[in-house]
């Protein structure tokens, strides 16, 4: 049986990150981490590098091919990392 002032361990992490101001960068982890999930295994493999600094993410492609092609839907993938994370935690992408 619950008492009144109880809360479920969802609401209360997502509390303790809203008060200790580390939602942003919580959102942004699970961003890198869903990657190879949105992106599949051929361009996260040939991902080298990846990390989130003022809204923007940074990837490092190895191959110039995939590196036009995601160029061309660059604005779809903002929306679906987004969506995954449910949150605008980007709001532009960087290929390097």
């Amino acid at each position: 049986m619950r008492k009144p002032n109880d809360m479920t361990l969802k609401d209360a992490i997502t509390k303790m990150l809203s008060v200790y101001r580390l939602k942003g960068r919580f959102d942004e982890t699970g961003l890198v981490n869903h990657w190879p999930d949105i992106m599949g295994t051929a361009v996260a493999n040939r991902t080298t590098q990846l990390y989130v600094s003022n809204k923007k993410l940074f990837v490092r492609i190895e191959s110039s091919v995939i590196k036009n092609e995601l160029l061309m839907v660059k604005t779809g993938i903002i929306e679906k990392l987004n969506e995954r994370v449910g949150a605008q935690v980007i709001t532009e992408i960087v290929f390097l």
